[in-house]
C-alpha cells in the first residue's frame, strides 16, 4: 500500500521534533491535520474524465496512493501513498489507519478522511487470504468518501492482470479459500452482488472461522476435491467477464491526479505516445469482455499489462541503484523527465517493486517508490505513507520505540 498527500497552500503544523531533527506526533493528530485540509471554505467538487477515470482534479483535497494509497490537494494540499498490500487485510488496516483515513480500534470499518482522495496502485491480489476483503474495504470507503466530498480511486497492478488472465501461480491456498466461502456467501445473499461484495468486509471474519470448522477446512496436500473446488471458485469470480474482473475493470492502469501520476509498474514516453485513455479503456475491455469473444478489440493490450516494459511491469524506475550502472541510473531519470514533461506532471509514485529500506525517491526526485513489502507474503514490513504538502514529500512511518506516534522525515 501506499499514501501521499499534494500541494494546497498547506503549512507543516508545529510538531515536536526529535532528538534526529525528525517530527513526531500522535496518529489522532495527522487525522485531525487531513480532515481539516481545505477548510478555508467549501471545497470545489472533484471532477473525474475516462471511464474508467484517466484524469482526476481534486481541488482542496488531500490525496492518499498506494499499491495502496495516495492523498492529493489543490489548496492544502497533502496526498499520501501506501505500496503493494497483497492480500494481507491486517497490514492494509494498518496502512490505512496510518493515513489518517480509516477509523481504529473497534469503531468498524469507518472512512475518517474527510475530503481526502485515496489511491490504491496496485497489487492487491496473490499472496494473501484477504483479497476480496480488501476490495469489499476499498469500495465501502469510497461510497462513505464521496458522502464527505472525498474519493477512492484504485491502479490496476500486473497481479490483477494476472489474476485476469487465469494465471493464479502466486495465489495462497488461503486465498482460493475466500472465493469458495465469498460464493457460498453470495448465494446466501440470493445473488445480490452489490450487497454480497460490500458488506463481505464486515463478514469475511466470521465466516473464515466457521468455514475453518467444517470437515477439511484446512488445505491439505493431497486434498485434491478441494483444490478442484477453490480453483473453480476464483476462476469464476476473476475470469474475464467475471463478476471481480468486472469490478476490476472499473479502475485504471495510469491515473493522473492534479500534477501526479499514479500507476504500478512506471509510465514511459511510448505508454504516453499511444494514449493514456487509450490504455486504460482497452485493458478496461479486455477485462470485462468474455474470453470466448474474439474480436480484435479484446485481446490483451500488451503495452499496458505484457512485457519488461508496460505499465504494470516496467521496473525501470523502481529497481535498486546498487544494480544498476550509473549510465543505467542516469537514463532512468532522463526518461522519467521526458515522460512527466509529456503529460505536464510534476511526479510520479510507483510500487511493484519491494524497496528495502522503506519509501523513497528515485530519478533525481522525480518518482515516488512506495512498496515496502508490507504484506506477510512479501517482507511483512512496517507500514509508510508517503506524504506530499505543497509538492514537498515526506515519509510517515510508525516510531519503533514508540508504538503509538508516527516520525515524519522531511525531503527537501
Amino acid at each position: 500500500m501506499a499514501v501521499l498527500a499534494l500541494r494546497l497552500g498547506f503549512v507543516a503544523p508545529p510538531y515536536p521534533r526529535t532528538s534526529s531533527g525528525r517530527f513526531a506526533f500522535s496518529p489522532s493528530s495527522c487525522r485531525a491535520v487531513a480532515n481539516d485540509a481545505g477548510v478555508g471554505g467549501p471545497a470545489r467538487p472533484i471532477t473525474v474524465d475516462g471511464d474508467p477515470p484517466t484524469v482526476v482534479s481534486a481541488p482542496g483535497r488531500r490525496i492518499v496512493a498506494s499499491t495502496l494509497h495516495v492523498r492529493v490537494s489543490n489548496q492544502t494540499s497533502i496526498s499520501r501513498a501506501v505500496g503493494d498490500v497483497h492480500g494481507d487485510l491486517s497490514q492494509t488496516r494498518a496502512a490505512l489507519v496510518l493515513a489518517g483515513v480509516l477509523s481504529a480500534g473497534s469503531e468498524g470499518h469507518l472512512w475518517t478522511g474527510g475530503r481526502t482522495v485515496l489511491v490504491q496502485v496496485g497489487d492487491i491480489l496473490d499472496r494473501g487470504e484477504d483479497e476480496i476483503a480488501i476490495l469489499s474495504l476499498l469500495s465501502s470507503l469510497n461510497m462513505q468518501a464521496k458522502s464527505q466530498g472525498g474519493a477512492v480511486f484504485q491502479v490496476n497492478g500486473n497481479h490483477e492482470t494476472m489474476n485476469v488472465e487465469g494465471d493464479f501461480r502466486y495465489c495462497d491456498p488461503g486465498g482460493f479459500d475466500e472465493c469458495v466461502r465469498f460464493l457460498d456467501y453470495l448465494d446466501e445473499c440470493d445473488g445480490n452482488w452489490d450487497n454480497a461484495f460490500l458488506n463481505w468486509i464486515n463478514v469475511c471474519e466470521r465466516w473464515k472461522k466457521e468455514y475453518g470448522a467444517l470437515p477439511n477446512g484446512d488445505w491439505r496436500p493431497w486434498d485434491f476435491v478441494k483444490k478442484q473446488k477453490g480453483f473453480a471458485a476464483r476462476s469464476s469470480l476473476f475470469k474475464r467477464g467475471g463478476p471481480l474482473a468486472c469490478e476490476l475493470a472499473r479502475h485504471p492502469v495510469v491515473l493522473k491526479i492534479n500534477d501526479w501520476i499514479f500507476c504500478h509498474g512506471g509510465l514511459l514516453p511510448h505508454h504516453v505516445e499511444y494514449g493514456i485513455e487509450r490504455m486504460n479503456r482497452e485493458v478496461s475491455i479486455w477485462m470485462k469482455c468474455s474470453g470466448e469473444d474474439n474480436d480484435d478489440e479484446t485481446d490483451i493490450p500488451f503495452i499496458a499489462t505484457r512485457g519488461y516494459d508496460s505499465v504494470v511491469w516496467s521496473r525501470l524506475y523502481s529497481q535498486d541503484p546498487a544494480e544498476r550502472t550509473r549510465r543505467a541510473l542516469m537514463l532512468s531519470s532522463i526518461v522519467a523527465e521526458q515522460t512527466l514533461e509529456a503529460v505536464g506532471a510534476k511526479g510520479m509514485v510507483v510500487g511493484h517493486t519491494p524497496q528495502m529500506h522503506g519509501v523513497n525517491c528515485k530519478c533525481d526526485g522525480k518518482v515516488w517508490c512506495v512498496d515496502v513489502g508490507m504484506s506477510s507474503g512479501i517482507l511483512y514490513s512496517r507500514p509508510e505513507v508517503l506524504e506530499i504538502v505543497n509538492d514537498r514529500p515526506r515519509v510517515l512511518k510508525k516510531r519503533r520505540e514508540l508504538y503509538d506516534e508516527m516520525e515524519v522525515l522531511d525531503y527537501l
